[in-house]
């Protein structure tokens, strides 16, 4: 694997990632334009947007012409929104990347954003948010989201509000992309069949105008999220719960730590949440701990489906394996386990165009790294049995706590002891 990069007069950056033994071209354009930019007025315009980009500009200038150019060659076309950044990606064969740049360059470059077309995506969102409260798999990690990062717009889910998703309009969408969608503030990343030469292809397609703009992200601050629980009171044949604390950013020194720490807790089958929560109590299906990062700061968290009866078995079984990685830390193999599964999954990522894509583009994109998957290895394989320790005791307290639950009432009397 080899990278390239070139940064323009106007700041764009642009990388190819050569990847030896495959004939498959992953293009993605990656923009710091997520939903950390918003204030509650405008609420859910990132992600609104992005819907947007696929409604026609000027050479394809109708939403089927858009999506017509990518199936036509069999392509995986695509966008997705977080907190903080927007991507938008074609995948297709090496003969296609002509395809793939021309029409990712039409959308960015020259997006009209319809009127009628906003009228009609309105509809389609409203859909989008009621499938999502409808599964509680989706919405239980937007909920503990809220309550680790409180009301603000990391604790806030991307799809944004139905009063904002009603009333926007078209210069709202040219407000927000004359803002964010400026060179400096996109990385465009090739990454598969490519070599050097394509950047220049690609700096042909990307022809940008200069843009200074670019708003800062809403800063996060720790003191808006007080709450310890929050339950979704719903009808339902299981009991979802997301039951973790607030972490590090992926910035820190500890981010490898805390990634490891997860692994041991519930990060595969043969982890400690599967085998006593699961295997041994037989209190759940599905669960896992897992972890997130951002910028500023991070999560860790476990999530699982329960029987209606059991919710609060489960739950002191949950507590019971955060508080005994505190009181009686892991041992050797479970750390070296841990390791070698995150290390493998990385190794998996790499024969895969689009993870490729991603990973060169954010860290370009948000830290101007270039650190190869290698470093990323050798970050996790250095973690130690004491550090692992030391930040379980740092992380894991009861102060710490938050749970989020999706099912019928719970009495708080029965709940904030298993949480405090």
């Amino acid at each position: 694997m080899k990278l390239h990069k070139r940064t323009l007069k106007n700041g764009l950056r642009i990388q190819a990632v050569e990847m030896p033994g495959t004939n498959v071209v992953t293009t993605l354009v990656l923009a710091g334009a997520g939903s950390r930019h918003e204030e509650m007025e405008i609420s859910g315009i990132a992600h609104f947007l992005e819907h947007m980009f696929f409604k026609g500009a000027k050479k394809f200038p109708t939403p089927k012409s858009v999506s017509e150019s990518v199936d036509a060659v069999g392509g995986k076309f695509n966008a997705f929104t977080g907190k903080e950044q927007v991507g938008y990606y074609v995948k297709t064969g090496k003969v296609n990347l002509d395809i793939s740049l021309d029409v990712l360059s039409d959308m960015l470059l020259h997006a009209k954003f319809p009127p009628e077309e906003i009228e009609k995506e309105r509809g389609v969102i409203l859909e989008e948010m009621a499938m999502y409260q409808d599964t509680p798999t989706y919405q239980i990690m937007w909920d503990i989201e809220s309550l680790i990062f409180g009301d603000q717009p990391l604790g806030r889910d991307q799809i944004g509000t139905k009063e904002f998703i009603k009333s926007v309009r078209q210069q709202d969408f040219r407000n927000y992309m004359n803002d964010l969608y400026v060179p400096k503030n996109i990385v465009i990343t090739i990454a598969g069949a490519v070599d050097e030469k394509d950047i220049d292809k690609a700096e042909k397609y990307f022809q940008f105008e200069d843009g200074d703009k670019n708003r800062e992200h809403v800063s996060f601050d720790p003191d808006l999220a007080k709450k310890k629980y929050s339950i979704r009171e719903k009808n339902t044949e299981q009991y979802h719960i997301n039951f973790g604390v607030r972490a590090m950013s992926e910035q820190s020194e500890e981010y490898p730590t805390l990634r490891v720490l997860a692994a041991i807790l519930g990060g595969n089958m043969s982890a400690r949440m599967f085998q006593n929560v699961r295997e041994e109590k037989g209190l759940s299906y599905s669960i896992h701990t897992e972890t997130d990062g951002f910028t500023d700061t991070g999560y860790l968290t476990t999530r699982a489906g329960v029987k209606l009866g059991d919710v609060l078995k489960a739950i002191e079984a949950i507590r019971y394996e955060y508080d005994d990685v505190v009181k009686n830390g892991i041992s050797e193999k479970e750390l070296e386990k841990a390791k070698g599964y995150l290390v493998g999954q990385i190794d998996l990522e790499t024969e895969d165009t689009e993870k490729v894509a991603n990973h060169f583009a954010y860290n370009e994109l948000f830290y101007r790294k270039t650190d190869d998957f290698e470093e990323e290895k050798r970050k996790i394989e250095s973690v130690t049995k004491e550090q692992v320790e030391e930040l379980a005791k740092k992380l894991l307290r009861p102060e710490n706590f938050r749970l989020a639950g999706i099912g019928p009432e719970i009495k708080e009397r029965e709940l904030l002891p298993l949480i405090s």
